[in-house]
């Protein structure tokens, strides 16, 4: 079910948003002012935002800005009055997704929204990478394996998404340094099978099958198999 919020200070227009929306299955969220679309948008995750640009208190404006400088993944419409030009570039300017003017036709409405949930989609699978029951979410740095999040450093985050990236390939040494240390890795060292070393201790239990393999000679790979 999508999870819509809708920040609108005019009780008539977000009932009758909150009504149509909620026959179309999706779950809505009325927020009667900017300082309460911020506060319930840090409380629980939504798929779409709705929000007028004339709010009392937070404008629109500041609210979209706030929403996006927390990191905010939603997809962010824009509904309102105000339909001039430089209303609308302002408003992607700070970053919202979508711009649809009052007073609007309530399908459109429907489908703006639902192609603002599908590229949302899309956007944080772009942003998870996952193999075998392991996975690492780029947006958020976390790491997971079976459920367990694993805490990693910088370094350790970058050499194992470098394998995420490049499944069941045998990545040599070379090109392990020169996309992880850049122009920092020295070929002379062992820097490399130490922090593979440390990836190993931290991504592998006794009870789950060993994922990093070493090609003897040659470097590294991610797999299932030995």
């Amino acid at each position: 079910m999508l999870r819509v919020l809708t920040i609108e200070d005019e009780r008539k227009v977000a009932r009758f948003i909150q009504k149509g929306l909620s026959a179309e299955g999706m779950e809505t969220t009325i927020a009667e002012s900017g300082d309460e679309g911020l506060r319930l948008a840090s409380e629980r995750a939504f798929d779409v935002i709705t929000v007028d640009l004339s709010l009392p208190g937070i404008d629109g404006i500041s609210v979209i800005r706030s929403l996006r400088e927390r990191q905010n993944a939603a997809g962010i419409l824009v509904l309102s009055a105000r339909g001039a030009l430089e209303d609308k570039l302002l408003g992607f300017g700070v970053g919202a997704d979508d711009y649809l003017p009052k007073p609007f036709a309530f399908d459109e409405l429907v489908v703006r929204i639902r192609a603002l949930a599908r590229r949302k989609t899309n956007f944080v699978q772009d942003l998870t990478l996952t193999y075998s029951d392991l996975e690492m979410d780029l947006r958020t740095r976390r790491v997971q394996r079976g459920g367990k999040e694993i805490e990693l450093t910088a370094r350790e985050f970058n050499l194992l998404e470098l394998f995420l990236r490049n499944p069941e390939q045998v990545l040599t040494r070379a090109k392990i340094g020169e996309a992880v240390w850049h122009e920092q890795f020295d070929r002379e060292t062992n820097v490399i099978e130490v922090y593979i070393m440390y990836l190993r201790k931290k991504i592998e239990t006794p009870n789950s099958p060993r994922l990093l393999h070493t090609t003897r000679s040659v470097g590294y790979r991610l797999s299932e198999r030995e």
